[in-house]
């Protein structure tokens, strides 16, 4: 008689652990490791990155839609993780923290701050050096692990501060899409670019004619996706273009198309999507010595130091000339702590890496963005826990 409670209390300990918000960064943090150890172990090293370098997908006559298991993810899966967080922004835009206009802004102007300093910093290194061209490394804060590891905060961390973190760091994505098409990719292809401005423009005559069928917005978004993918900008920004077309009643938001996509995606891009991306991309082998070097130097400390002086430095500004204004549950540590996590770059820059270097120099700088990531990781935590979270700072 006595198995049976103690069962149904594990299983409720079990739904309530996986309800809390630090699950997903948690779980995100052991993918993480998983494929470091995975990537870097004899055995399963040449396994793993064949693994990932398989094509699947749809062939008829000439239509040829296969992609990498790698593409799969980076493409497909994180447009639709992208699209999750477009939800939570236009919510936020219009019923929530960004109703208003400053208080939009103030991200907006955090993420500019975040990628200009970074910039300048690799810039004054590099300037005179070959070496120049890798200025868009140290701008790029990787989304999923600046979220993943502000969820491992638990629920101290204040709503205002996600919503801060994640319009930052996808104004910050954005801005990184945009220097890579502009800078690293070999050209914008017309024709698809202005087919998906063509879709979008359509979603949203629809959504301004009262259509609220799900399933009409999702069969735009497949079309936008590939005309995007196919036009020379990366794949992800489909998703939060398709985002802001979804509609969302004020009067009755619970019942609005968005929410309800919102309710499917939010378990969905946490618990897996961002663990599959890591695992995707985390893998990274370690080789080689590292060394004291211009290019080195420039991602760390435009990682490490750039980003939380240009988004505080920026913010700050703002305020302070009327330009943007801090949400009230926000604190000038908060906004520090924020831009100290921005500093993971990660996956987006050494996605700007491959882009850039080739041969040893692109190892090396792998290993340096990863130092420069755990540096910002352990320092954020840090920062928070003991100054943030035990002080009570409320400067």
């Amino acid at each position: 008689m006595s198995r049976v409670p103690r069962t149904n209390k594990a299983v409720d300990v079990i739904k309530e652990f996986i309800a809390m918000e630090s699950f997903g960064g948690m779980l995100l943090l052991f993918t993480t490791i998983l494929a470091l150890i995975v990537a870097n172990t004899e055995l399963t090293e040449h396994i793993y990155h064949d693994f990932w370098e398989k094509h699947f997908g749809l062939v008829f006559h000439e239509f040829n839609a296969t992609l990498s298991m790698h593409e799969w993810v980076n493409d497909v899966l994180m447009a639709i993780f992208f699209l999750s967080i477009g939800l939570e922004i236009k919510k936020e835009m219009l019923i929530g923290n960004l109703a208003s206009t400053k208080k939009a802004l103030f991200p907006i102007i955090a993420a500019f701050g975040g990628m200009i300093i970074p910039i300048c910093i690799y810039l004054a290194i590099n300037f005179e050096g070959e070496y120049k061209h890798g200025f868009g490394i140290p701008m790029a804060t990787d989304i999923a692990f600046a979220l993943g590891i502000l969820m491992l905060l638990g629920r101290r961390v204040p709503v205002e501060l996600k919503v801060f973190l994640v319009t930052l760091a996808v104004v910050d994505d954005l801005g990184a899409i945009v220097v890579i098409a502009l800078f690293y990719s070999n050209g914008i292809v017309v024709p698809y670019l202005l087919s998906a401005l063509f879709v979008v423009l359509t979603l949203f005559t629809l959504n301004k004619f009262g259509v609220k069928n799900i399933f009409v917005y999702l069969i735009g978004g497949l079309f936008l996706w590939y005309f995007v993918h196919h036009s020379g900008i990366h794949a992800t920004i489909a998703g939060v273009l398709l985002a802001f077309t979804i509609p969302l009643r004020v009067e009755v938001v619970a019942k609005s198309p968005l929410a309800k996509m919102e309710h499917v995606l939010n378990p969905l891009s946490a618990y897996v999507i961002m663990p599959v991306f890591a695992f995707a991309n985390a893998g990274v082998t370690i080789g080689g010595e590292f060394s004291v070097n211009s290019v080195t130097m420039g991602i760390i400390l435009g990682l490490v130091v750039g980003k939380p002086i240009g988004i505080f430095l920026f913010t700050f500004l703002s305020e302070k000339f009327g330009i943007a204004k801090k949400h009230e549950g926000l604190t000038w540590t908060h906004i520090f702590g924020a831009g100290i996590l921005g500093g993971i770059g990660f996956t987006m820059s050494i996605f700007i890496a491959t882009l850039t270097f080739g041969g040893d120099m692109l190892a090396e700088t792998k290993l340096t963005i990863m130092i420069s990531s755990l540096i910002a990781t352990v320092v954020g935590l840090l920062f928070f826990k003991v100054w943030v979270f035990r002080r009570g700072a409320r400067v």
